[in-house]
C-alpha cells in the first residue's frame, strides 16, 4: 500500500520510466542578497540551496553533460534540468530566454524545473516559461517555507503572503505545474503550525510539495542564534511526528517530491541525525507502515 504520492511514481506514469533531476546553477542571485531587499540572505542560507549543483556558466549543454556524470552510476537516460541555485527568474528576460531555451532543448531532458521566489515573477518571465512549457514541461519551485508573519519575518523571506497568493494565481493560469517548498523545524513554530502551512499549500493550486527539514548551516546568521541556544532543532522522531501530519494535511493527489533534505554536511552543525539520509529514510517508512499514515486523510 502506498502512504503517499512520490515523485518516483509520478515520474513513472509521466514520463514512462526513471528520470533523474540535475541539480545546476545558473548564476543567480537573490534581491535578499543583492542589496534591493537586504544583503544577507535568507538567515538559513548558506549557498542559495546549491550545494549540490553544476555551474552553468556560458555553456548550458556542457553543464547538463557534466551533471550526467555525477548520476551516470544509476543508469538514466532521461533527465530534469533543475535550475536550483538562489532565485532561478532574477534576470533580466533575455538571459533567461537563453539559458532555459537552451536546456530544455537538450535532446536527454525531459522537463525544466525553475526554483525561484513568488515577488521575482513578472508577467513576461511566467510568459516565458509558458511558451517553454509548449515544447517539454516547465516545473516551478517556490520557497515559501511558512504561512507565518513573524516567523517569514525572522528568517527575512521578504515578502508578505499575499505575494505568494498572487504568484500562485498567475502561475496556474499560465499552465504550468507549480511545487511548493516548506521548512519543518524553524524556530518558535509548533507541530500545529507546520501542519496549517501544509494544509494551506494544499489548498492553494500547487500539484506538489517538498518537506524540508531545518537545517543550521556554518556561516549562517542561523547558526549564530542556535550557538547562543535561541533555538534548538527537531530530533529524528519529533520530525516524523511533525512530517506524518503534513502528509496527512496535502491532498491525496498531490505529488510529494521530497520527505526531507540534504545539507553539505562539510558545513552541518544540527541536527547532526540527518546527515545518514538512508537511515532518516529508512526510519520515515517503518514510522509510516507503524503509524498507518495515509497521505490526505486530514484533508
Amino acid at each position: 500500500m502506498a502512504r503517499y504520492r512520490s515523485l518516483n511514481s509520478y515520474l513513472r506514469e509521466t514520463f514512462g520510466g526513471k528520470v533523474y533531476k540535475l541539480a545546476l546553477d545558473g548564476g543567480f542571485t537573490c534581491p535578499t542578497r543583492d542589496g534591493t531587499l537586504d544583503t544577507r540572505g535568507c538567515i538559513f542560507c548558506a549557498g542559495g540551496s546549491g550545494d549540490f549543483a553544476t555551474p552553468v556558466g556560458g555553456d548550458v549543454y556542457a553543464a547538463i553533460e557534466k551533471a550526467k556524470e555525477r548520476v551516470a552510476d544509476k543508469g538514466g537516460k532521461r533527465f530534469i534540468a533543475y535550475f536550483q541555485s538562489y532565485t532561478g527568474t532574477y534576470a533580466p528576460v533575455g538571459r533567461l530566454r537563453d539559458l532555459y531555451t537552451e536546456a530544455i532543448t537538450h535532446p536527454d531532458v525531459a522537463a525544466l524545473s525553475v526554483a525561484t521566489r513568488p515577488d521575482c515573477l513578472p508577467d513576461e518571465v511566467i510568459a516565458l516559461l509558458a511558451e517553454l512549457n509548449t515544447l517539454k514541461p516547465v516545473w516551478v519551485e517556490l520557497g515559501l517555507q511558512t504561512i507565518h508573519g513573524e516567523t517569514a519575518r525572522y528568517i527575512r523571506r521578504g515578502w508578505a503572503l499575499p505575494v505568494f497568493d498572487s504568484a500562485v494565481k498567475r502561475l496556474r493560469e499560465a499552465g504550468l505545474t507549480l511545487i511548493v517548498h516548506m521548512i519543518l523545524g524553524l524556530p518558535g513554530e509548533t507541530p500545529e503550525m507546520m501542519a496549517e502551512t501544509a494544509r494551506y499549500i494544499g489548498k492553494n493550486g500547487a500539484q506538489g510539495v517538498k518537506f524540508q527539514l531545518l537545517h543550521v548551516l556554518e556561516g549562517t546568521d542561523l547558526a549564530e542564534d542556535y550557538r547562543r541556544g535561541a533555538f534548538r532543532t527537531l530530533t529524528m522522531d519529533e520530525y516524523i511526528d511533525v512530517l506524518e501530519s503534513c502528509v496527512e494535511s496535502v491532498p491525496a493527489d498531490m505529488v510529494i517530491h521530497r520527505l526531507t533534505g540534504d545539507g553539505a554536511k562539510k558545513n552541518l552543525i544540527a541536527p547532526l541525525w540527518s546527515a545518514d539520509k538512508k537511515r532518516v529514510l529508512n526510519e520515515i517508512r517503518r514510522r509510516f507502515e507503524l503509524d498507518d499514515v495515509q497521505q490526505g486523510r486530514r484533508v
